[in-house]
């Protein structure tokens, strides 16, 4: 592929022949090289600094232990992806946690499949429909009330009443004070409290 042709982007004011020029092709393909490095420098930063958080994590999310270094590079791989994009609020367990959660979701589906593919069984899912849509519902409700949590209470939250984790284990997990947990679990339940009082009134109204 032919390179761009130089293009004048600077003329000595004074009439001088010798004008700077660049070839934009080539700062573009530098920039990007550039931003590629720098990209690896910082994955390699957060992956020494929290790779056993995110193995824990993915075991923890019930990714086997045969499989969890694969799935490891997986969530890192992701990260060199959107590193660019973090915003730094220090929060970075937080979003590595939510990129476990998308890589062991992935890995659990795969598992199904591949369960469905050796028995040659479709995956069981409820007979009753009013067992499938009340189901649906809840995951629509529980997923609804978790895009209205900040971060913090949207991990905490998720780690203890989702994923089944001790105030404790949360704590070392995510390197925060005890107390902090509880006063983050402890407003996040009180809200998903209300949102159910409202619509069990709502139904009510509906009635």
């Amino acid at each position: 592929m032919a390179s761009l042709a130089p293009i004048k982007v600077f003329t000595d004011p004074r009439g001088n022949s010798n004008a700077r020029v660049y070839n934009y092709g080539y700062m573009s393909e530098a920039l990007a090289r550039h931003e590629q490095a720098q990209a690896t420098v910082q994955v390699t930063l957060v992956f020494a600094e929290h790779a056993d958080f995110v193995w824990r994590s993915l075991r923890r999310l019930g990714v086997a232990a045969a499989d969890v270094d694969d799935a490891l590079q997986e969530v890192f791989l992701v990260v060199h992806k959107r590193i660019a994009d973090y915003e730094d609020r220090g929060l970075m367990r937080a979003w590595l946690f939510s990129i476990s959660r998308q890589v062991s979701s992935h890995y659990h589906r795969g598992l199904k499949r591949a369960e469905s593919r050796q028995r040659g069984l479709v995956v069981s899912s409820p007979t009753d429909p009013e067992e499938l849509v009340a189901r649906r519902e809840a995951e629509r409700l529980v997923s609804v009330f978790l895009d209205q949590l900040d971060e913090p209470q949207r991990l905490v939250f998720c780690l203890a009443d989702i994923e089944g984790l001790t105030a404790p284990e949360i704590a070392a997990a995510l390197d925060v004070n005890l107390n902090t947990v509880y006063g983050r679990l402890r407003q996040a339940r009180k809200r998903f409290e209300l949102l159910l009082a409202e619509r069990t009134a709502d139904g009510s109204g509906a009635a």
